[in-house]
């Protein structure tokens, strides 16, 4: 190995010091995720009651906004607020906002399953600046700022570099009974299965995007979503180096409430298969 591809990839270890913004971010997705993890022990609990843990989960979703809306205010008490639960509210300075899901994979926490997350996005003027994504039950955190790389935990990350869609993991989302279109995400499935090596639903939009952003998985699509859904995993994957659209390949992810990402090649061939489909 030379020395200069040597010096580069110790680089991608090399973290850069917090910012102030991702501190603030942090504390207030380590405060709300305290909340959540206490509740999460206690969903098991539930499972066995006739009235079942649903209201709970409920309770615990929204004290978790109540947490990272009351830490973010404080620390920017001038930016407007976005949160799944407790829906908009403007602030003086009408350029920032903070756009949060305060437990994406509500399904998954209400079933004792351990795959859900907190995400907060710093949105300037409709485009993200700012990303955080955090799976409270497992400690992991994804951080992104614009043009400054992504992060997982303590080191540098980037989109897998498959070329291949036969050699990939794709993920994608199944739409609920009753909700989004079952027929065309079962025409896309079809196009999409027997041309990769695997298929994952996992039920968590946010931790899908970051781990696209981390490699885990090479590309990702799912419609019918909110910004808070992915606002903070557009930022992600597209600082560790990949690409996000829409379903119609334009760059308007925040007004079209769909998403397809991954790496340049991952992208493109799957978008072609699915808009055939």
């Amino acid at each position: 190995m030379s020395r200069l591809s040597a010096d580069t990839r110790r680089a991608e270890f090399i973290v850069p010091a917090q910012s102030a913004l991702l501190n603030v971010m942090m504390a207030a997705a380590r405060k709300a995720g305290r909340s959540l993890k206490r509740d999460f022990g206690e969903v098991a609990h539930l499972q066995v009651s006739l009235k079942g843990p649903a209201n709970f989960v409920s309770a615990a979703d929204h004290r978790a906004e109540d947490i990272l809306r009351t830490e973010l205010l404080k620390a920017r008490p001038g930016y407007g607020f976005l949160g799944e639960e407790g829906g908009s509210r403007e602030g003086t300075d009408r350029t920032h906002t903070w756009v949060v899901d305060p437990l994406d994979g509500t399904t998954n926490f209400l079933h004792s399953i351990p795959h859900f997350a907190i995400s907060i996005a710093l949105v300037r003027d409709g485009t993200p600046i700012a990303g955080l994504i955090y799976n409270p039950a497992n400690d992991e955190f994804f951080t992104a700022e614009r043009g400054k790389g992504a992060f997982f935990n303590d080191r540098r990350i980037r989109v897998a570099a498959r070329r291949r869609l036969a050699e990939a993991v794709v993920c994608c989302a199944l739409p609920h009974h009753g909700r989004g279109d079952l027929a065309l995400f079962r025409r896309e499935m079809a196009a999409v299965q027997d041309k990769v090596a695997g298929l994952r639903r996992f039920g968590a939009a946010a931790l899908d995007l970051a781990y696209v952003a981390a490699g885990r998985f090479d590309a990702y699509w799912e419609r019918g979503l909110s910004a808070w859904d992915f606002a903070a995993g557009v930022l992600l994957v597209r600082e560790a180096g990949g690409f996000v659209t829409d379903l119609a390949g334009h760059e308007r992810t925040m007004e079209a409430g769909d998403v397809i990402a991954g790496n340049e090649f991952m992208h493109r061939e799957l978008l072609e298969l699915l808009q055939k489909a």
